[in-house]
């Protein structure tokens, strides 16, 4: 499954003794495939050195760029289809450009993808994500 995660869902998967580690844990044994871009990437660095520290975003952001089962796409054209917070359309338009099998978000902001036909991008909830998968194991 190739995913795009908003920053806090990325940032709730990484704690050992978090309820959503299995997150973390399926991209570290290869069995979900991180899409990223320069922009995604930036932003991670932010939100994770903002409620973790500098070491930490630096680690995981490091392990991202070397791993494996991590895409990294440069977006060429802009959809703008989110208006009410601008800046959450880096992960629509990684989505979009990648092909992405998901979003995954608790953002209330993507709920307006919902209602366009095209481009078609799903999104899942945290919850959501987190029991598929589950029951994919």
């Amino acid at each position: 499954m190739r995913v795009v995660l908003d920053s806090n869902v990325l940032l709730v998967s990484l704690p050992k003794l978090s309820k959503y580690r299995l997150i973390f844990d399926e991209f570290l044994s290869n069995r979900l495939t991180l899409i990223i871009s320069n922009e995604v990437i930036t932003e991670y660095y932010e939100v994770l050195s903002r409620f973790t520290n500098d070491a930490v975003a630096s680690n995981v952001l490091e392990l991202l760029l070397i791993s494996p089962n991590v895409e990294k796409f440069e977006i060429y054209y802009n959809w703008s289809l989110i208006v009410e917070d601008f800046d959450d359309n880096k992960f629509v338009d990684l989505a979009i450009s990648s092909n992405s099998d998901y979003i995954v978000t608790n953002d209330k902001h993507f709920k307006i993808l919902e209602n366009i036909e095209f481009p078609d991008v799903r999104i899942i909830c945290l919850d959501d994500f987190f029991e598929l998968i589950k029951s994919e194991r």
